[in-house]
């Protein structure tokens, strides 16, 4: 390949996936938005099938809350701490061994996107089941129908204490004086659609979180315990009005309607652009990039594979190589590509955690930041500099850090990083050097 031929390819790997591994760019060739755009038509990568699905694990927390004995909590440690691990091991080896890492990029923005976390402990047995039950499935289906998927998945529920709404003048709520708790109402509004600018009211929230009573689990000696359950003695009576638009009483489908609405809003196109155009462009995106991305979310009511297809079509996205600072999760998911290495579960969660990105346990609702100010700071440069260490000394079989380089980069790698790879004491040390570089750090 011609020089402009390599850097569009290297620039393709790394901003619609997360690094070339050898050989990728020549498998993309001189067409490297036909190979992102291919990377649509893939399916998603079929995750485990021994990791437990979300109600077995929520049947499973409402036990344990009945043993107050110390074994009993040791033990569910124990257990929950296995069953992290083992969903943070098959979500890398996916990110790290896929052909289409388009789609394991998505994943990881609208599994940010609609963030649950296990800061709160109810959750973390089933967080990353969440990921694969509510978001996998709809990376490039409709908004609508992983808005859905998403609110009514135990993990939403419970991180946002949905399962203690209650409506002030249910059958519930008048006889024990319970009442709302509006948590996913304002997420909802402020996070998964509108924006924080997107024209609500608190009277919208407190609507929202009206619709939505009712919405919960079913508890343990329910039928089908740990599933999603519609409870209409707790579902606040009478009509409500949301965004000046009233819906009748109608129970769990007056929750489906709100959200439908509420996807299909115009303000909803522009915050969703918004997001994706910052994370595939740059932290400050083109308005006009932004407003076509919008016109293609309400245009095919929120088709989300014709939404990225847009944003690969994007003139912007390919003027500006290295526009974006790779966040410590896909610096290690690109570290792990290139070398054909995986690092053992307890290592690379001790490192995110080290590099304040340990996955699924984002700080508040609103994620993870997408901009380099949040990740690129004197103390985080050397942490990542430590972690570029310690992550090259523990390949078993390193390769030759100048082929590599030149395998993975070609004419884009820069003569300064070049020249201290060949210069490096050892193999170790190159590949250090290697994952440390500007054009490694960023993508």
């Amino acid at each position: 390949m011609v020089a402009a031929a390599v850097t569009n390819a290297v620039f393709a790997a790394s901003r619609f996936g997360f690094a070339p591994r050898p050989g990728d760019l020549a498998a993309i060739g001189s067409d490297p938005r036909g190979w992102a755009l291919h990377q649509l038509d893939r399916p998603s990568t079929t995750m485990p099938s021994d990791l437990p699905a979300s109600a077995p694990m929520v049947a499973a927390m409402l036990q344990a809350r009945e043993d107050k004995s110390d074994e009993g909590k040791k033990t569910e440690n124990q257990r929950l701490r296995a069953v992290y691990l083992a969903e943070q091991t098959a979500r890398l080896d996916a990110a790290v061994t896929s052909d289409a890492p388009l789609l394991e990029r998505l994943t990881r923005f609208w599994s940010n996107h609609f963030t649950v976390s296990c800061i709160r402990p109810v959750i973390r047995g089933f967080a990353g089941a969440f990921e694969r039950e509510a978001i996998r499935p709809h990376v490039t289906g409709r908004f609508a129908d992983m808005l859905l998927a998403a609110e009514r998945h135990p993990a939403m529920l419970f991180y946002l204490d949905q399962v203690i709404s209650i409506g002030p003048n249910s059958r519930a709520g008048t006889r024990n004086g319970k009442g709302l708790n509006e948590n996913l109402a304002r997420e909802m509004l402020e996070l998964h659609t509108l924006g924080v600018d997107g024209g609500y009211s608190q009277n919208d929230v407190e609507a929202l979180a009206r619709i939505l009573t009712g919405w919960s689990i079913a508890r343990l000696r329910d039928p089908d315990a740990g599933m999603f359950r519609f409870y209409p003695q707790t579902h606040e009576p009478g009509s409500k009005t949301l965004l000046g638009k009233t819906y009748s009483d109608a129970g769990y489908d007056e929750g489906v309607a709100a959200l439908h609405d509420l996807a299909a809003h115009p303000a909803t196109a522009r915050h969703i652009a918004t997001k994706l155009a910052r994370h595939f462009i740059a932290d400050v995106p083109p308005p006009d990039a932004v407003q076509r991305i919008a016109r293609v979310f309400q245009s095919t009511s929120g088709d989300l594979k014709q939404v990225t297809a847009a944003i690969i079509r994007e003139d912007a996205v390919w003027k500006a190589p290295y526009a974006k600072v790779r966040p410590p999760e896909e610096l290690l998911i690109a570290a792990s590509r290139v070398t054909g290495f995986v690092p053992p579960a307890p290592f690379t969660v001790t490192s995110l955690h080290n590099l304040s990105q340990q996955p699924f346990f984002a700080p508040s609702p609103a994620g993870w930041p997408d901009q380099a100010g949040d990740w690129i700071g004197p103390e985080s440069v050397l942490h990542r500099a430590d972690w570029c260490q310690a992550f090259a000394a523990r390949l078993p079989n390193p390769p030759d850090p100048v082929a590599l380089a030149d395998g993975i980069f070609g004419e884009t790698l820069r003569d300064e990083t070049a020249q201290a790879i060949r210069r490096a004491a050892s193999r170790r040390d190159g590949l250090a050097l290697l994952i440390a570089s500007p054009e490694f750090q960023r993508r």
